[in-house]
């Protein structure tokens, strides 16, 4: 995944990242814990903490592609896998709750090799 694959009139698009993930703008928006209208209005999507969502989301899927083999099973784990240590919250959860940075922390202990 490139990053500016993903960018249209310098913010993240929802619409560009729902057709790689194979899924709907609506899905990702209850992913990632925004309203229903964060990616109608352009002022939403425009919004500081929707494009800090999108951006962590993007982030976190970019570094566990290569493990998972593709954008859309990446999607999968962050949407579905529980992580050992948060008591079994998934990765969206974390991001949702503003802590995108133990996701990767997490990463950061199973790719050198450590337990989670």
């Amino acid at each position: 995944m490139q990053f500016q694959d993903f960018v249209a009139d310098q913010v993240f698009s929802p619409a560009l990242i729902a057709d790689e993930l194979r899924t709907t703008k609506a899905e990702i928006a209850g992913t990632l814990g925004l309203g229903k209208d964060a990616f109608t209005r352009t002022s939403r999507v425009r919004a500081r903490k929707t494009q800090v969502r999108l951006r962590q989301m993007l982030e976190i899927l970019n570094r566990v592609e290569a493990a998972t083999g593709s954008p859309i099973a990446a999607y999968a784990w962050f949407r579905a896998e529980p992580l050992s240590g948060f008591g079994g919250a998934t990765p969206d959860q974390l991001v949702r709750e503003g802590r995108a940075e133990h996701v990767h922390a997490y990463l950061d202990r199973i790719m050198a090799g450590g337990y989670a």
